[in-house]
């Protein structure tokens, strides 16, 4: 805890932004840095909770409550608040290799499940655990640790996202060699091209990582797709284990009429195109670009918010977003009770933009796209949208219904799909002959990470689907004990 009566005496606080006509200008991150003093007083807000539930890491009713690592949040509040940072950074690493990601894109279920937040503002775990982070890099804390000695055993990590990097890290910690193969130009997956540069700085955030795992010894091989460039048997017979992180990242798709315009793209493929025009310095015109048009979004969740931020700094003539479901209510609803995932209203940084820059919330709720309209050369011109209402079916589950009336035309040269993924892409998994669950994910029960096929893993989205950072980190960190304990018969990972 902090100061025993700190939860009572100071309020909330959360450090200043940029004003979002400033920031959407350039690519650069726009959180502001908080004064040592003030982190202090917020990392006093924690309180003797007795039993805290901010590290607990479980799902209630289907989203993550509490931290998926069990990062040890009130003892580093703890020393935060009495200014003990290295240890508060010891502390940090203990369950969590890359806090710098997590303080930075992890919506914090932490923090909907603190006790304080039953009654007042919850404490701001985020922001102390990013500030942590940053601080052991700037004060020269966090260096390489290559292992002391080497075991002998060779690992292939297939993937670089969260997952991935988690799990080499791990097992390069305890000695073994690892190397990553990684199908895009640069490492990072998600971390890299899935998440927008301004709110995850690829060259001073996620390089300097992975930079720091190649000096501990760590391999990283890229633009090499397994199945395509290098086969899994090759793998299977060079390496004393295989471990898939490739993601779930088969979109979802609006197979509706019009769907084969030009002009209607997957959300992934304009946020993948724009982050490798940044990093280029845009030598490369290739890129998907909303400038000048008026884009429609189909879809919610980070995606969709990083499609409305991406569309606003590229210039957008206008942007609209279309939510299926209702919009949230502004407080805790009577059937979503603490500690619960908290699913209220909030304006995050893209709407934000939108809203600075066209006057409102670009998000339409309760609504669905029926059909895309096209112009003479075949490209989209319109989207036809109606209004639904969520009704049960004789099985007692809520559908959509269309609401008779109340169609729209909206008018748009740019569609970007952004409606979640449906799993793993299948090649890889086909030509290893892996058993799928119902979902097409890989089937590989979770703490065991075994596949059906000896010597060969998978953790992160490509086994329990699309979901957190966050939980991406917690299952490359569980693989990585799993993989470790089946090539020495024991394991002393956590």
């Amino acid at each position: 805890m902090g100061k025993p009566t700190g939860f009572i005496e100071f309020l909330r606080e959360l450090p200043s932004e940029l004003n979002p006509l400033d920031r959407i200008g350039n690519w650069d991150e726009f959180h502001l840095h908080m004064e040592e003093d003030k982190l202090r007083t917020q990392a006093a807000r924690c309180m003797d909770c007795g039993t805290p539930f901010c590290h607990t890491g479980t799902l209630i009713s289907g989203m993550a409550s509490g931290c998926p690592v069990n990062n040890l949040i009130p003892e580093w509040n703890d020393l935060v608040y009495r200014g003990l940072w290295h240890e508060a950074l010891d502390r940090l690493h203990k369950t969590n290799n890359f806090p710098e990601f997590t303080g930075r894109v992890c919506p914090a279920p932490c923090e909907g499940s603190c006790v304080l937040g039953i009654t007042n503002p919850p404490v701001t775990i985020k922001n102390i655990e990013n500030t942590i982070a940053d601080k052991g890099w700037d004060e020269g804390w966090i260096t390489p640790e290559p292992p002391e000695k080497r075991t002998g055993k060779k690992v292939a990590v297939i993937g670089s996202g969260p997952a991935g990097l988690a799990a080499a890290a791990q097992l390069n910690r305890v000695g073994h060699g690892v190397t990553v193969y990684e199908r895009a130009d640069r490492p990072g997956g998600l971390l890299m091209y899935g998440i927008p540069n301004m709110k995850l700085d690829k060259e001073q955030v996620v390089l300097r990582r992975i930079k720091l795992l190649e000096d501990e010894g760590v391999k990283f091989v890229c633009n090499t797709e397994v199945g395509k460039d290098i086969t899994a048997q090759q793998l299977m017979q060079e390496y004393d284990a295989v471990i898939l992180c490739t993601g779930a990242t088969k979109p979802r798709d609006l197979p509706i009429e019009g769907r084969d315009l030009q002009g209607i793209y997957f959300a992934m493929d304009f946020l993948t195109g724009n982050t490798k025009a940044v990093l280029d310095r845009h030598k490369n015109g290739s890129f998907i670009s909303a400038e000048g048009k008026d884009v429609v979004i189909i879809g919610g969740g980070d995606t969709g918010t990083d499609c409305v931020g991406t569309s606003v700094r590229h210039g957008c003539n206008s942007v609209v977003q279309l939510e299926i479901l209702p919009k949230p209510p502004e407080t805790r609803a009577a059937n979503n009770p603490w500690p619960e995932w908290p699913k209220v209203y909030k304006l995050d940084y893209g709407q934000e933009e939108a809203a600075a820059k066209f006057g409102a919330d670009p998000r339409v709720y309760t609504t669905t796209a029926t059909k895309f309209e096209g112009d003479d050369k075949g490209r989209v011109k319109a989207v036809h949208t109606v209004v639904v209402e969520w009704l049960k079916d004789e099985q007692g589950r809520y559908t959509p219904k269309p609401v008779p009336g109340t169609e729209k035309v909206v008018p748009t040269q740019l569609v970007l799909l952004a409606m979640g993924f449906l799993g793993p892409e299948q090649p890889l998994l086909d030509s290893l002959g892996l058993e799928r669950d119902g979902r097409s994910n890989v089937k590989a029960d979770h703490e065991k990470y075994t596949t059906s096929l000896p010597g060969v893993f998978a953790a992160g989205d490509c086994r329990r689907g699309q979901s957190l950072v966050v939980w991406a980190i917690n299952e490359g960190r569980g693989v990585a004990r799993e993989c470790d304990r089946y090539l020495m018969g024991n394991t002393d990972l956590p």
